[in-house]
């Protein structure tokens, strides 16, 4: 944090570009309802254990927050570092915790009541006491209870429909549930203090196209509601009541961003074709129905990816197949015949669907545990309500069925077995589906998968190289974790083999295959790509402009050649360099 006058300037990490202007909103999860019910007294262990992975994670959450502080802010960020460890005191053997504890044995109530009616009783008395310090600590110990409340729930932000038009939301961080409440019609732009530019928030953002910055230490700290902020989505930079001067040069600067914008308006109607008329295929990953307005705006050839997971987020219970039918029928319906290729359910690890509740169990690594298809598989209802949801949209245009975080064959097969029993089901009810039934495609996105590619090919009709989570699993980073998000690189040599080996895989199997991930739809690496044989891309709608533009200035030829000598490389900066060198050129 840089301050000057009174402009107060926060360094963080850029991942949805673009520049936001507007008076700031300082968000939290807002005023919960919380629930309060009795509980038996065989429930009464498995309550105090729910209890104490709220304090886990409330602690884990806390830490993270202190050691960012104190590693960027000087003296400033010990004294908040000092509160957070206040903060942590209470999460460790204290009278809340004691007494939380104490309540649910008790009293026999869940524990978001027990932690309700405890920070109220400690509040209370530390308000009553003479020395104004002490008192003040009543707002400590509400805070450290909202917290607890807040993983107890694992309630997502409320909507942010009634907020100013253009407004800039603040908040120390958002799951993915919570940017997919944001209305980019009424959302100027957000930052957090926590999270990477490969979340699954960063990617909503990008999807969304609205401006964000991620990893902006100290910064719900240093801004109030009101406060004009600016949001540089792109150079990672979040601005507190700018100067009339800097106010001028960002203003400037989103007017170039529009008319960059009208020029690649020109591109939509123009194919995706090199200089060498190597077509190429570029289609739309989308978040939300409202986006496929967006990729058909941008010229999308269709929807590579549909992520189905915004049909069960900030819901109490889960849709069932009539439900996502229809929310499936409008978006295949929009796209006009354009090909919908559609993930089932991919959730665990950050991209939490509230309405599994109690199906979506705590994990030791969320990454490496139950989520995906392995959730699916276990919960077979799910998965064939899903299905069948899909096999019936085919009816309605081009469809095709992606299994999420696939590593072995037996997967693969066992989900087509739930297929062929939905569709037989569907057809004894004279239901119309697909016909024929759609294609079976997998994500390669955990490093088995990729070595297994061979294999894989022949139970699979196609691949999506899913370069995100690849990445993540390869290198083993978690590329939510703003500490160690600078370490994240697709353009590790270990990763650029797995792709080639998979690309490789599917063009001896003569099965189509894309790229999905973010790399997709950044023109830095759409000659490297295309380089190692992909033709079909799959992108935010908001990126289709950039990587044709990309696409129609390179031969397919010299993009080869030099995706041969990057692939010779061991160091990553030798890599960079030769494929920034190209760019360069071409």
């Amino acid at each position: 944090m840089v301050e000057r006058d009174r402009e107060i300037v926060f360094d963080g990490l850029g991942v949805s570009p673009g520049i936001a202007i507007g008076p700031a909103h300082l968000s939290e999860a807002g005023a919960l309802t919380i629930p309060e019910y009795t509980v038996r007294k065989s429930e009464i262990d498995a309550e105090k254990a729910r209890f104490k992975l709220a304090v886990d994670r409330s602690g884990r959450q806390l830490r993270r927050l202190r050691d960012r502080a104190r590693t960027t802010h000087g003296a400033s960020g010990e004294d908040l570092g000092n509160l957070l460890d206040a903060y942590l005191q209470m999460l460790t053997g204290s009278r809340l915790v004691r007494g939380v504890e104490r309540r649910i044995v008790e009293a026999r109530v869940n524990a978001e009541a027990a932690v309700q009616s405890e920070i109220s009783e400690i509040a209370h008395s530390f308000a009553e006491l003479p020395d104004p310090y002490m008192a003040a600590r009543a707002d400590d110990v509400r805070e450290a209870g909202a917290r607890l409340i807040r993983n107890l729930t694992k309630a997502p932000f409320q909507a942010f429909s009634t907020l100013p038009h253009g407004c800039i939301i603040l908040a120390e961080e958002f799951s993915p549930a919570d940017a997919a409440l944001m209305d980019p019609r009424h959302v100027g732009g957000f930052a957090t203090v926590l999270g990477g530019p490969e979340g699954h928030t960063a990617i909503m953002a990008r999807s969304l196209g609205i401006p964000a910055v991620l990893g902006a230490s100290g910064l719900t700290l240093g801004a109030r509601g009101a406060d004009t902020v600016i949001v540089d989505g792109g150079g990672g930079t979040v601005i507190v009541n700018p100067t009339a001067d800097t106010l001028r040069e960002f203003v400037e600067r989103r007017e170039a961003l529009r008319r960059e914008k009208r020029r690649f308006a020109r591109l939509r109607d123009l194919p995706a074709i090199t200089r060498d008329e190597t077509e190429i295929q570029l289609s739309a990953n989308v978040e939300l129905p409202l986006e496929t307005a967006l990729a058909m705006r941008h010229g999308a050839a269709g929807i590579g990816l549909l992520r189905s997971e915004f049909m069960f987020m900030n819901r109490e219970t889960p849709p069932d197949e009539e439900e996502q039918y229809q929310k499936l029928y409008e978006m295949v319906v929009a796209m006009e015949g354009r090909p919908v290729t559609i993930r089932t359910l991919d959730v665990g690890g950050e991209k939490l669907a509230y309405s599994l509740g109690e199906q979506l169990s705590e994990a030791v690594n969320p990454a490496l545990g139950l989520r995906a298809i392995r959730f699916s598989l276990k919960h077979p209802k799910l998965l064939e309500d899903q299905i069948a949801a899909i096999l019936r949209v085919g009816a309605a245009g081009p469809v095709r069925i992606l299994l999420p975080m696939i590593a072995t064959t037996s997967e693969v097969r066992r989900v087509r077995e739930v297929i062929d029993t939905v569709a037989r089901r569907l057809k004894r009810r004279r239901v119309p589906i697909a016909d024929p039934l759609p294609p079976v495609g997998i994500m390669i996105e955990v490093p088995g998968a990729a070595l297994a590619a061979d294999a894989l090919a022949r139970v699979a009709d196609f691949f999506a190289i899913g370069t995100n989570d690849l990445t993540m699993y390869t290198l083993a980073i978690d590329r939510a974790d703003e500490q160690v998000a600078h370490l994240y690189n697709p353009l590790h040599p270990a990763v650029l083999r797995l792709i080639q080996f998979t690309a490789e895989a599917a063009l001896r199997a003569r099965i189509p295959f894309s790229v999905c991930g973010e790399i997709a739809g950044d023109p830095r690496y759409t000659a490297l790509l295309l380089g190692l044989g992909v033709r079909d891309l799959s992108m935010a709608a908001s990126s289709l402009p950039r990587v044709k533009q990309r696409i129609r200035k390179l031969e397919i030829n010299a993009a080869t050649v030099r995706a041969q000598a990057i692939m010779e490389q061991g160091d990553i900066g030798r890599i960079a360099t030769l494929l920034d060198d190209f760019n360069a050129l071409a």
